[in-house]
Parts: structure tokens; C-alpha cells; sequence
């Protein structure tokens, strides 16, 4: 059984965690899963993610951004998810190029069309089978990093030190996306407790199991 899952929201929605719950329940019922994460899960990605992530990289421009998550995302299909899905595994990712449609498209102002092209060129016309949205407002969302941070000593990223409206635009590009692409998003309220939003992830998933 072979099934592509991505995960996507705003900064502090709980992708992560959601991830590493789905993984554990999948293992339990003896399924075969990879759970990765965008940019990165390989070498090459995973140093890509350093460049892009790092708060203490300069200004960078829009279009070096899209092609430095272009190349850590080709490599990263590449080597990772495609080989799994041949394996016949199920693999979860944290963002892929939906993230990259909305935060470089809509939240950046790239041309919409472009990136569209370049991401398939990119995957070799990969697509999800079933893209979590995981959705919450965006302060909610913010809130939730500052306590991560505070708890765990963590800095926070490039991208989590955009602006409020950044951040916005994020969000209303996703929700956009879920509305074009029905058949395949499916939107959890991420504002929800933890187990809630486990259940109705689950819930979601159950019908590609099958």
C-alpha cells in the first residue's frame, strides 16, 4: 500500500506532532510508514534547510528562496519519498510544494502559474494523495510558538519572524487552495485539543486504507 500524505498550516499548528501520532497508530496496526519533513529529510535538503531557515541569513531574494526549496525538494523526492513509495510504504510529510504555491506565491507575490510549473518539474508531477490542512488563526498559531520556544529554548526561524500579515496571507492562500483542490484537502481545525484533532487526522486517513 503505497499512499503519499502531506501535512500543511500555518506556523504553530501542530504538524509535527500530528505526524508523530499518525506514525505510531499506523505502526500499531503493522503498516509500513515514513514520516519526513520539507525542506529536508535528506543530506542535501537538510543543508538547503539551514540556508533558509536561519534567522541570522541576510535578506534573500524572493525568486533565490523558490529555487533553493525547488532543489531540497527535488532531492528530497528523489532520494526519500519516491524510493518509499515504491517500497510500498505510506509517507507523511510536514509541507510540500503546497507550502511553497502559498508562501512564495500568494504570501510572497510571486506569479502563481510559474511556481505551479516549476514545483511539478521539480517532483516530476508527484501529488499528494490526501493533503492534511491543518487550519487555526493565525495568532492562535503565533501564541503557540512563543510557549514552544519558551519551553524549549528554541530560536525562531526566518520564516517565523515574517510579519503578522505575512502570515495571514499564508493562511487565506491555503484555505484558497483547499477550496480548489476539494477532492484532495481535507481541513482539521488545529485550534482543537491534541486528541481531537489526532481522531479527526485519523478519520480522514481510515477511507485510503481500505
Amino acid at each position: 500500500m503505497s499512499l503519499f500524505i502531506t501535512f500543511e498550516g500555518v506556523e504553530g499548528a501542530g504538524k509535527t506532532t500530528q505526524i508523530q501520532i499518525l506514525t505510531q497508530n499506523l505502526r500499531q496496526r503493522g503498516i509500513p510508514v515514513l514520516a519526513t519533513r520539507e525542506p529536508g529529510g535528506c543530506p542535501l535538503a537538510n543543508e538547503i534547510r539551514k540556508l533558509l531557515l536561519s534567522p541570522d541569513q541576510g535578506e534573500m531574494a524572493s525568486s533565490a528562496e523558490l529555487l533553493l526549496y525547488l532543489a531540497a525538494r527535488a532531492q528530497h523526492v528523489f532520494e526519500v519519498i519516491r524510493p518509499a513509495l515504491a517500497e510500498g510504504k505510506i509517507v507523511l510529510c510536514d509541507r510540500f510544494a503546497d507550502a511553497t504555491t502559498v508562501y512564495q506565491g500568494y504570501a510572497r507575490g510571486i506569479d502563481l502559474q510559474s511556481i505551479r510549473q516549476f514545483n511539478d518539474f521539480a517532483v516530476s508531477s508527484l501529488t499528494p494523495d490526501l493533503t492534511i490542512l491543518m487550519d487555526m488563526a493565525v495568532e492562535k498559531g503565533q501564541d503557540r510558538l512563543v510557549q514552544r520556544n519558551n519551553k524549549t529554548g528554541s530560536r525562531v526561524d526566518r520564516l517565523e519572524m515574517e510579519s503578522i500579515d505575512f502570515h495571514r496571507r499564508v493562511r487565506q492562500g491555503y484555505l484558497t487552495l483547499s477550496r480548489e483542490f476539494p477532492e484532495r484537502f481535507h481541513v482539521v481545525d488545529a485550534a482543537a485539543t491534541q486528541d481531537e484533532v489526532a481522531i479527526k487526522i485519523l478519520k480522514s486517513v481510515e477511507p485510503f486504507l481500505t
